[in-house]
């Protein structure tokens, strides 16, 4: 089932949750809402189930106009972070509920329901459990077992609000490859939130990044990691080092160097370079070590640490308030003797993002709302 979310706005008592959010989610895709906290996308998640409904906007299933539906017309299978399981239930009436609380012109009979959880139990590997209450199980089997209880309804689209957020490390971490092995078998249309990026980039067929009641991009893991589409995205997916720089008739200059950094976007771009005052963001592992000058930025070494295989540094240049961090595999990092703290070293940019500064941006539209009031108010009211 293919969900379309079309200038989605939502507010709660005058304050604006989502800012006319618009998205498409394709039939059998598992899609990740990743954010901070109050970024909207748990929110998005509660309007597409029927939880919410939105101030203005709508939302279509397939093709149909889902806005005014309720939670049980929208046949939502919905998995929250604590389980939610029925205490004094087991876990076979657990997996069952949604099957036996049907009106009974479309209940099945209890034969087809044992066979539906009993096919449940054995795709969420909980066979020989049924019996079991959830105080009997660990984490990881409750929120299998929620999730049991999602799918046994048959549902046109599967939700999951932070499903591993109340799991340990390596509970999230199996119970990741499980899942998308799962969704693999089913093919469900699935919607998850998550604030954690290696849970949405492992996980996802798409990521939705999203920020204060928008969405920053929407792309697969790759293209989100490796080609951020706004300053929000690379800080937040990921470290990045944040360079201030000028960009003057086509070439890309630190500030306070005259030495050229680049002269074009990475990977074929042929973006126009727009002068003026910008902000270059490169990656730790974006850096590499150089001999010579050329596109090359010069410094010296503060800080050495290796951990998991990687080397990182920490880079003191002239005229930066922050350190550089370069990262590299570790066995590259030994066979560059002259790495030591206290060296000189001479790092080149191999892949970065460029956007305008954010200090100019800010400093112009607090000079345009003092010109022009209203305009402020337009703004803020397009979202």
């Amino acid at each position: 089932m293919d969900v379309s979310i079309k200038n989605i706005r939502k507010e709660f008592q005058g304050a604006i949750a989502l800012k006319d959010v618009s998205l498409d989610i394709r039939s059998g895709e598992l899609i990740a809402l990743l954010g901070p906290s109050g970024s909207g996308k748990t929110t998005l998640l509660r309007l597409i189930a029927g939880l919410e409904f939105s101030t203005r906007g709508s939302i279509y299933f397939g093709g149909e106009d889902a806005s005014a539906k309720s939670v049980r017309d929208r046949h939502i299978g919905f998995v929250f972070q604590h389980y939610a399981l029925f205490k004094h239930m087991t876990v076979f009436d657990n997996i069952a509920f949604g099957l036996k609380v049907r009106k009974k012109a479309v209940r099945p009979d209890k034969m087809l329901i044992a066979k539906k959880v009993y096919e449940l139990l054995e795709l969420v590997q909980l066979q020989g459990l049924e019996k079991r209450y959830p105080s009997q199980l660990s984490g990881g089997q409750r929120q299998r077992v929620a999730l049991a209880r999602a799918l046994a309804i048959d549902p046109t689209v599967l939700l999951l609000d932070e499903p591993f957020g109340a799991l340990d490390a390596q509970v999230r971490k199996d119970l990741r490859r499980w899942l998308r092995a799962l969704h693999a078998q089913t093919k469900h249309t699935t919607v998850f939130v998550t604030h954690d990026q290696e849970e949405a980039l492992e996980l996802a067929d798409r990521v939705v990044v999203m920020s204060a009641g928008a969405i920053e991009q929407v792309g697969t893991p790759n293209e989100v990691y490796d080609h951020p589409a706004t300053p929000f995205v690379y800080e937040f997916l990921g470290s990045a080092n944040v360079l201030p720089v000028h960009v003057r008739d086509g070439h890309i200059r630190l500030e306070g160097f005259e030495t050229t950094i680049a002269t074009h976007h990475p990977n074929g771009s042929h973006q126009t370079l727009v002068d003026g005052r910008g902000e270059l963001f490169v990656r730790p592992h974006d850096f590499e070590l150089c001999d010579e000058r050329h596109h090359a930025i010069p410094g010296i070494i503060r800080m050495i640490r290796s951990f998991s295989g990687m080397t990182r540094l920490e880079i003191a240049v002239t005229g930066l308030e922050r350190l550089i961090t370069v990262e590299m595999q570790r066995n590259h990092a030994k066979e560059s003797a002259a790495l030591a703290v206290g060296a000189r070293i001479l790092i080149r940019p191999r892949q970065f993002g460029l956007f305008p500064s954010r200090s100019d941006s800010a400093a112009k539209s607090a000079e345009i709302s003092q010109i022009h009031p209203h305009l402020r108010v337009i703004q803020d009211g397009a979202g």
